[in-house]
């Protein structure tokens, strides 16, 4: 957003946005239409392949809370996104809303034993306090899936998410081609096509989860 003020002619290529139509970045994903263009990592379909994994490794989950926050650009899709993805899976979904870093130890004290899996909105304000979640969610045994195997890393149970080398990569394609003379505004905004499963074997043996051999192969890596 700084550098879209800081210019309106200079050619921007982001490689990791979530919603560049809600921050005003685009006018549309088809056709940004200004000097901005790149990738999302919010595909929309998302939210229901995260739900189906914890499905996968929990079949009798029945409750999931999501923890988000309500200033991220991608708040309002994701949320949506969640909640169909729930219904559809006959899953009652709970939105904890965050507005400060304050808000995550009581969101996370209220459901503990009240919910079968947390799932969290993976942006700056929890990235930067997923210690204290995962911390929170082993504490409370909640099963936890991620956006970022940083929080894989820290001790959550797993992640599903872009890669990132890809979208970097990519983004430099769409650099080439600037450079060449195509102009951003006629660049459709990207959407990401290779994805992560990560998994923490270590957690899920400490939570006392039943893990399918069937699961544990089809990730793109398993932390013992």
């Amino acid at each position: 957003m700084i550098a879209r003020q800081a210019t309106s002619s200079i050619p921007i290529v982001f490689a990791a946005l979530s919603d560049p139509v809600a921050v005003g970045l685009a006018e549309s994903l088809s056709r940004p239409g200004g000097n901005v263009t790149g990738l999302t990592v919010q595909p929309s379909d998302l939210a229901s392949k995260r739900i189906g994994l914890l499905r996968e490794i929990i079949p009798n989950l029945r409750r999931l809370s999501a923890l988000t926050n309500v200033a991220f650009s991608g708040f309002q899709a994701e949320t949506v996104g969640i909640r169909q993805a729930a219904t559809a899976l006959g899953v009652e979904a709970n939105i904890l809303e965050l507005h400060t870093a304050a808000d995550i130890a009581p969101a996370l004290a209220a459901i503990k034993g009240q919910t079968d899996a947390l799932y969290v909105l993976s942006e700056p304000l929890v990235n930067a306090n997923r210690a204290q979640i995962v911390e929170a969610a082993m504490i409370g045994r909640i099963p936890t899936i991620f956006g970022f195997r940083e929080f894989v890393d820290a001790g959550g149970l797993m992640s599903y998410g872009p890669n990132f080398p890809d979208l970097f990569r990519r983004a430099a394609d769409f650099t080439d081609k600037i450079l060449r003379g195509a102009k951003p505004a006629d660049m459709p905004v990207q959407q990401p096509v290779k994805f992560d499963l990560i998994f923490n074997l270590k957690t899920a043996r400490a939570l006392g989860l039943d893990v399918p051999e069937s699961f544990l192969t089809r990730a793109d890596e398993v932390i013992e």
